[in-house]
């Protein structure tokens, strides 16, 4: 297999691009769905979460009807986060073509493995077009299901060559947990004009190089720092940048999740860290009308949207992969999108925070310190050998069949 990836680190910047910011379910499934309709080649779909229901009965459809047509498609699933994808919603998959790999199968004896999760979202088409950001597949991000309540998110459309880049990250991963021999193309060369892309992620554990591609960003900015996150649990060196940037009189702005999240443990144990942030001139806004799921950056004219959350489990746990972005015109519509959420958000200030009541500090507390005892875990000896036998991937496990677990 034809592949850049020769070593750990990301392909470098290349363009030009066509991108399109498509901004809640209702938007960017349609397309997704589509897409994976009019292909010809190869459809490969990499997610997270993905549960039965409406939204995930339509793309299965579609990816049945695409395979019986010919076409290659190879879906691969986080065995964790596609718990409640059905054993019947599995056999149709396989019974119609399509090739089904499970990142990281839960069981026993891998038990020291189970918190190494593959936290990509990645949908890409005959190397014509990818869809990435943070979204699965679940009711839960469609409001065509889910209707009011549904989870505020993003996904960033690409046509381009960074899609050969994706494909390629992907393929290497594939290559680990299935046995299907999937072969792609040449990279596509970019044409005449700016490099105005690159994608940045690893195929082993841990998000550390769009940890490194943030922290760098925001170390050069010297007009703004704009993050949305839905699930903020930064590290010291992050902390430290951030705080760094404000008080060199750089606008740095967090939205963050409010009480509408589906994770509220990982709220208390981030917001533990508002008071150090909004001391150093940081602004931090919550957002109230729904769940908050989206994750991108803006720093000054750079942007960069995908998967990661910017915490400690992006930066030890998991798999991740972001987009990063130069082109104007796309700065300028996630820098739309963020005023516009910001104004359905509550801005707390220092004062406010340190007026808040002893139920909040007590759940900081107590859900900061799971959090240190987590990070500490991942530093243990038994933790980095784990990560070394991960790597092995499907070599190393006894051979299994994806859609024999019915739940």
């Amino acid at each position: 297999m034809d592949t850049p990836f020769k070593t750990r680190r990301s392909p470098p910047a290349r363009g030009p691009h066509r991108y399109r910011l498509r901004v809640d379910g209702d938007d960017f499934f349609p397309a997704m769905v589509d897409a994976i309709e009019s292909a010809r080649e190869r459809v490969l779909l990499e997610m997270y979460l993905c549960s039965s229901g409406a939204l995930t009965t339509r793309f299965i459809d579609a990816l049945c009807l695409t395979a019986t047509r010919g076409v290659e498609v190879c879906v691969l699933l986080d065995d964790f986060g596609s718990l409640a994808l059905s054993g019947g919603d599995r056999g149709r998959l396989l019974a119609h073509g399509v090739q089904l790999g499970m990142y990281n199968p839960l069981g026993l004896k891998r038990l020291h493995l189970s918190l190494f999760r593959n936290h990509r979202k990645l949908l890409a088409v005959d190397g014509r077009v990818a869809f990435v950001g943070g979204a699965g597949l679940t009711d839960d991000f469609d409001p065509r299901f889910a209707g009011d309540l549904a989870w505020h998110e993003v996904m960033l459309e690409i046509r381009g060559p960074c899609v050969s880049d994706w494909e390629q990250l992907f393929a290497r991963t594939w290559a680990r947990w299935h046995a299907y021999p999937l072969t792609l193309p040449a990279p596509r060369a970019g044409d005449h004009g700016p490099a105005d892309g690159r994608v940045v992620g690893n195929s082993v554990l841990g998000g550390r190089s769009v940890m490194r591609s943030v922290i760098a960003a925001v170390k050069k900015s010297r007009r703004r720092v704009w993050i949305t996150t839905a699930y903020f649990v930064p590290t010291l060196r992050l902390r430290r940048v951030l705080a760094r940037a404000a008080r060199n009189g750089v606008d740095v702005r967090l939205l963050l999740p409010g009480p509408k999240t589906d994770q509220p443990a990982v709220r208390h144990a981030g917001r533990r860290f508002y008071g150090r942030l909004l001391r150093s001139g940081v602004r931090i806004f919550e957002y109230e009308p729904r769940c908050l799921h989206a994750k991108y950056v803006i720093c000054d004219d750079w942007g960069s949207v995908g998967s990661s959350n910017l915490d400690h489990w992006t930066l030890r746990w998991n798999l991740e992969a972001n987009q990063v972005v130069t082109a104007p015109y796309t700065v300028a519509e996630l820098a739309g999108l963020f005023a516009g959420d910001l104004a359905q958000a509550r801005e707390w200030t220092l004062q406010e925070w340190q007026a808040r009541g002893r139920w909040h500090r007590l759940m900081e507390r107590l859900f900061g310190a799971l959090d240190e005892w987590l990070m500490q875990l991942s530093y243990m000896r038994d933790v980095r050998e784990a990560d070394k036998a991960l790597r092995r991937g499907i070599h190393a496990l006894p051979a299994s069949n994806p859609a024999s677990r019915a739940r």
